[in-house]
């Protein structure tokens, strides 16, 4: 078969993947594949189980298994394991992409299903997959492949989603909400004549940072990730944030303890920040916080501005 007739029928296949359901994929690379797995080490990375990994992580990797064609050439034989694998792969790829959350309980494959932009974009980023490692084995006649797509960076699957959803009339239309304000100040009643003076309280510590301790919930990454008041008040909206920002480094960190979060948040320049814990789910991708956490971290975010520039950790179960 020629380069562009395979390229046509990857092509199709790989459209096809995209807007069905996800269909199990073999994922397991067999102990004769020992290169594969010392290349993931040398690399530490590690295979990519699910869409929330892919958030975590930032990237997508995935192997892909194939057996030859009956008969023909050992050359052939070759090829038609490889290129079975990486059907395989372009299979499992289809699956993670589709299965991503954008914001609230909305996936990728629910806007595909909506856009046929964002359906072409995202053929186009499975098909764009790198392979980044192949094996053969003559022995017993099985090849596997290797494939990643950055969720990060220039071309990954946040920058595609941008570009194609979220910045366009529909994912609009999904992340409006109304934005967190200060409530008005209530009236005091006048002190009495013979009241105590107030001793002055200490200075508030400064934060640049937020933590958001969501262990208690069944709390899911996405690519725009919110904290709500208990009003429905939008107080943290990645959709506001830069999309420079948002593509290099996403809406926020993910990590299973408050430390790891700490370490997370100081990567992104914040040093001193506050940990709140989450008080229940909008949606599953959407966070509530006490009425009281609420104004604690806007009037931080005042002086520090850490939630336009992302520094945000969500720490999950």
């Amino acid at each position: 078969m020629n380069t562009v007739k395979t390229s046509a029928v990857i092509g199709a296949l790989v459209s096809l993947l995209s807007a069905i359901s996800p269909a199990s994929a073999d994922r397991i690379v067999s102990g004769d594949f020992d290169q594969g797995k010392t290349w993931m080490e040398k690399r530490n990375l590690d295979l990519t189980d699910s869409p929330q990994e892919a958030l975590t992580d930032g990237y997508i990797l995935v192997v892909g298994q194939g057996l030859p064609m009956a008969g023909g050439s050992p050359a052939r034989q070759k090829l038609t394991a490889i290129r079975a694998a990486e059907i395989t792969a372009y299979r499992r790829l289809a699956e993670i992409i589709n299965g991503v959350y954008v914001s609230g309980q909305t996936t990728v494959r629910d806007c595909s299903l909506e856009s046929e932009v964002v359906k072409t974009a995202v053929s186009g980023l499975i098909k764009g997959a790198r392979k980044v490692h192949e094996e053969w084995n003559p022995v017993d006649g099985t090849a596997v492949v290797f494939m990643q797509i950055g969720v990060r960076g220039a071309d990954g699957v946040a920058e595609a989603m941008y570009n194609n959803y979220i910045n366009a009339a529909p994912g609009r239309a999904l992340l409006k909400a109304v934005a967190y304000t200060l409530p008005s100040p209530m009236p005091v009643a006048a002190a009495p004549a013979a009241a105590p003076v107030a001793t002055a309280a200490a200075p508030i510590e400064p934060h640049d940072g937020l933590i958001i301790d969501a262990r208690e919930l069944g709390f899911q990454p996405a690519l725009i990730n919110r904290i709500f008041s208990s009003k429905g008040e939008a107080l943290y909206d990645p959709s506001k944030v830069s999309q420079k920002i948002l593509v290099e480094q996403g809406a926020g960190e993910y990590t299973n303890t408050v430390e790891k979060a700490r370490a997370a948040l100081e990567a992104r320049g914040a040093k001193m920040p506050m940990v709140v814990k989450a008080t229940g789910l909008k949606t599953m991708a959407d966070l509530n916080v006490s009425d009281e956490d609420v104004m604690r971290i806007f009037l931080a975010d005042q002086k520090s501005n850490f939630l336009a520039s992302a520094k945000v950790a969500f720490v999950l179960k």
